[in-house]
């Protein structure tokens, strides 16, 4: 199975397609992310607030993979984003994950009461005192994200966000291009939303693959953006990283990308922002 390629963003390589690890606790978490490397994943996302990153860890050494294979992310919750709190955080997730440093470290949303001069500074701290190689930022509009890269004094290497067929992400997407970052889509399935969708069945039943693969294959054959899908089966989280041996058209891109809506957002999370999301 050929494993995923590397989207640059600079000075990172991300594989294209990373395990997500939201909502796994445990030993179902150890269980998951280990089918995950098996099937060939070397990318894996968790964050303080999801509570899994001690099970992360443990499954990471239990893989007895390299640590240079492993490209591991995690972030600060944006209670936790102030100067010296988002130090702390990373620290008590490096503690947790019994790692000495995490490939990626992001600002998990960022927090109105906390000016973006101060959570960027601190941020850029962290990767300075070498807690991360790369930082980024998460649930950045295209307007805060512009505003952070120029306040930052360490490269910002991704935004992460909601994206998928039914939620059109353009104007982040332009952002992270203009700046050079990667654009990481977190639901990329949109929740099994789309699974049901004719078009998406139709293109499927065209290559002999399931609707998840033909999403996946849509999110990582566009320029610069990476995946990390979620999934609690062993079949399922194998089939999710097979698909680097097929193409899409450029007509069934478009006829994917075309199925954006303005309802489309499937996450509704415990905090929202009240700026506009574009």
């Amino acid at each position: 199975m050929p494993q995923a390629p590397l989207v640059m963003a600079n000075g990172a390589a991300i594989p294209a397609i990373g395990f997500g690890s939201w909502t796994l606790a445990d030993e179902a978490c150890i269980e998951a992310v280990g089918w995950a490397f098996e099937g060939g994943y070397r990318h894996i996302d968790t964050a303080r607030m999801y509570g899994n990153e001690a099970a992360v860890g443990e499954a990471i050494r239990a893989s007895g993979l390299p640590r240079d294979e492993i490209f591991v992310t995690t972030k600060v919750w944006w209670t936790d984003i102030a100067p010296g709190d988002l130090e702390r955080s990373a620290e008590g997730s490096l503690e947790r994950l019994g790692l000495s440093e995490v490939d990626l470290l992001l600002i998990h949303w960022p927090n109105p009461a906390v000016p973006l001069a101060d959570s960027t500074a601190a941020l850029c701290r962290v990767k300075a005192r070498g807690l991360a190689r790369h930082v980024g930022v998460s649930n950045y509009p295209s307007a805060m994200l512009d505003e952070a890269v120029r306040l930052a004094t360490e490269p910002l290497v991704c935004n992460q966000v909601e994206y998928h067929p039914y939620l059109d992400q353009g104007a982040v997407k332009q952002a992270c291009e203009r700046h050079g970052m990667a654009m990481t889509a977190y639901s990329p399935l949109g929740r099994s939303a789309l699974l049901d969708d004719s078009t998406l069945k139709a293109i499927a039943a065209a290559h002999g693959r399931s609707v998840s693969q033909i999403v996946l294959r849509w999110h990582v054959q566009q320029p610069g953006i990476v995946a990390i899908p979620r999934s609690r089966s062993r079949e399922h989280i194998r089939q999710n990283v097979d698909v680097f041996d097929f193409t899409l058209s450029a007509e069934e891109m478009a006829r994917i990308s075309a199925l954006s809506r303005p309802d489309g957002r499937v996450v509704e999370p415990d905090f929202a922002p009240t700026w506009d999301k574009g």
